[in-house]
């Protein structure tokens, strides 16, 4: 696969979806659902939906296409799949539904198990973040492009957390890092801010699922960063029926076993 090529057409349907998002976010009003668990579904969600499986599925019509939107599949019939598209059409509908602007639109490409390319648009900051496998991480900002990497462990701790989950863990891992700065946003921007080098640690010590990180790990790592399990060990996509996440760490360029500080 053509990984050069797919990427840029991967961040226009991104910034499409983002188009159909702000749409109905402009509008003076919009209903909210709730699904099973839940969680919020607007508009928004759907029409992001729709564009981006209608457009990966004409780009790519060998790869099939994950959405946290689709009718959920069995792990049977995932099971068979060695390449595909996972995709959060709308990642922080919360904070979609509060206006404060700091959702996104994901789109990654997994393949064995793990991302090999991602794409993270922020429709409000108009801000795209994407990388793939090989070919480094940047960012597009104010209509330029440029790389981005991570930085070295800063003093003190920059620490970014969830705006809208609490993680009932999380008091005590700061307690245990020591001084530290503390600050909170939604969506996965965080571990974006961690890839550009303006934090060091998300800490996600709470549920996520996994069409909720693949994007940004392979931003993460291309960016010179890591993007593990809270055990240290590598997250892996699409290896068992549930799709939910394990807890886990985004921090910069320095390895260190951030494990050691939870209770």
């Amino acid at each position: 696969m053509d990984l050069a090529t797919l990427l840029p057409a991967a961040v226009r349907i991104a910034q499409d979806a983002g188009d159909k998002i702000m749409a109905v976010y402009r509008t003076a009003d919009f209903g909210v659902e709730h699904k099973q668990d839940d969680s919020p579904l607007t508009a928004a969600d759907m029409a992001s939906h729709h564009h981006i499986v209608d457009a990966l599925t004409a780009l790519t019509p060998q790869y099939p296409v994950l959405s946290e939107e689709s009718t959920k599949l069995p792990f049977s019939e995932r099971s068979q799949w060695q390449t595909y598209w996972l995709v959060d059409p709308l990642d922080g509908t919360r904070e979609f539904i509060k206006r404060n602007g700091e959702f996104s639109t994901l789109i990654a490409l997994v393949h064995n198990h793990q991302p090999i390319l991602g794409v993270v648009h922020a429709p409000v900051l108009n801000e795209t973040w994407f990388a793939h496998q090989g070919g480094g991480a940047f960012k597009t900002a104010n209509g330029e492009t440029f790389p981005i990497s991570t930085r070295a462990t800063g003093t003190p701790l920059k620490v970014m957390g969830s705006k809208s989950h609490r993680d009932p863990v999380m008091p005590q891992f700061l307690e245990r890092i020591g001084e530290h700065e503390y600050a909170v946003m939604g969506s996965i921007l965080k571990a974006c801010l961690v890839a550009e080098g303006s934090a060091d640690i998300y800490p996600r010590l709470g549920l996520t699922s996994e069409w909720d990180t693949a994007a940004a790990q392979i931003i993460v790592e291309e960016a010179g960063g890591h993007f593990t399990r809270t055990d240290m060990q590598p997250m892996r996509y699409n290896t068992k029926d549930s799709l939910l996440n394990p807890y886990f760490f985004v921090f910069g360029r320095d390895y260190h076993d951030w494990s050691q500080y939870l209770v």
